[in-house]
């Protein structure tokens, strides 16, 4: 799903007025669900820093609220806290897109709740302990004069703070292409929204709440690509396998890929060299002709489904047999240092390389084979026919 849907539809309900008579409601109980389903959700899938990050717009929008509606406070303490928010979240959401998953309750992850929790503490002391300095006039500094900046209620600070979160998740996006940085990038914008126009403004909530939804929505869709998705080879596995075949009508063909001598191939170079190979195969079984869709099954084992009768496929199979025979796999070599060097050196001579091949059994659903099950059987046993046979074959 799409990262930037929920805030497009939370600004088509705000904008038109869908609900407007019960809009009130819905921002009462709206933030407190989605924080706190979301905390729960990414707590129990261990994903910290999407805990740590819906925490931070959970604390911001229900320290806005606190300090817009309380009358205890003047205005000069709420805009205090509106410009520190304004400057802070932006910060902390591209810091802790950055930080790997190491747990909400280790020790790490207690060091950096302690300094989400340690920021509007801070906050609150300086305004309290020292009401003499000007926070506000260095929250509120102008470094340019700009017209076009009175339009949005941000402090520049504030709007530089944006900027440069905008660019860092930006480019993080470009190199990583994943669903979190995603979610970050959206996140930031649904922020940006709900802090910077003025009118804009008691409608917050949603939009803080939005973001944490996207955040929410990126927990599962991560989940979803873990549990659907080998993590090696980028291929679908092997439950996305069972689905995919339950989902077929009709006749389609089957073939089971097996790469020949990989256990003494994973034995003398390595697993590291092992895990590489596989990544080479499954990238040629990516690109199969024929209509052809590859699957991780297990181990040096990948699956093929062709929505097509064993005469079409097999001229598509011996083509896949015949590239991945013809690629030569260059690795690395035993000496070669862990980390990179800062002077790198030009090699001579020829690299060391090894022909890598793969044993093929196929079978299509007919009568004898009705049933996904009996097609799998069927070339699985076409398979070991394959590699008895002497292997780099396609046997039917």
């Amino acid at each position: 799903m799409p990262c930037g849907l929920p805030l497009l539809a939370a600004a088509i309900f705000v904008y038109t007025g869908i609900a407007a008579q019960s809009l009130s409601a819905i921002m009462l109980i709206y933030p407190w669900i989605v924080f706190g389903g979301g905390i729960l959700l990414a707590w129990r899938f261990n994903k910290s820093r999407l805990v740590f990050a819906i925490l931070i717009l959970a604390l911001a929008d229900r320290s806005l609220q606190f300090f817009a509606d309380s009358s205890i406070f003047s205005v000069r303490i709420v805009d205090i806290v509106f410009d520190a928010v304004g400057l802070l979240v932006p910060l902390n959401l591209a810091a802790f897109s950055l930080i790997k998953e190491m747990g909400v309750l280790s020790i790490r992850g207690m060091l950096r709740l302690g300094l989400i929790l340690l920021q509007p503490l801070c906050i609150v002391l300086i305004c309290r302990g020292y009401p003499d300095l000007d926070i506000a006039g260095y929250l509120g500094h102008s470094f340019v004069k700009a017209p076009a900046l009175a339009r949005i209620s941000l402090t520049q600070p504030a709007l530089l703070a944006f900027i440069a979160a905008f660019l860092f998740l930006t480019v993080r996006y470009i190199f990583h292409r994943d669903t979190v940085a995603s979610a970050f990038f959206w996140t930031l914008v649904s922020v940006f929204i709900a802090l910077g126009f003025e009118k804009l403004r008691p409608l917050s909530p949603v939009f803080f709440a939005t973001g944490g939804l996207v955040l929410a929505i990126s927990v599962i869709e991560t989940s979803y690509s873990m549990a659907y998705h080998d993590a090696l080879t980028g291929l679908p596995s092997r439950r996305a396998l069972k689905e995919a075949l339950l989902k077929l009508n009709g006749r389609y063909t089957v073939a089971m890929v097996d790469i020949d001598h990989f256990k003494k191939f994973n034995d003398r170079y390595g697993h590291d060299v092992g895990d590489q190979v596989l990544c080479m195969v499954a990238s040629k079984l990516a690109r199969v002709t024929g209509g052809g869709k590859g699957f991780r099954y297990g181990g040096e084992e990948f699956t093929v489904i062709f929505p097509c009768s064993l005469l079409d496929v097999i001229p598509h199979v011996e083509r896949l047999r015949k590239t991945i025979e013809t690629s030569k796999f260059f690795f690395r070599e035993y000496n070669r240092p862990e980390k990179k060097p800062e002077k790198t050196k030009t090699i001579k001579g020829p690299q060391r390389s090894v022909s890598v091949t793969v044993s093929i059994g196929v079978a299509e659903r007919d009568n004898r084979h009705n049933t996904s099950r009996e097609v799998i059987k069927a070339a699985d046993k076409a398979l070991y026919r394959a590699k008895s046979g002497g292997r780099n074959k396609v046997s039917t």
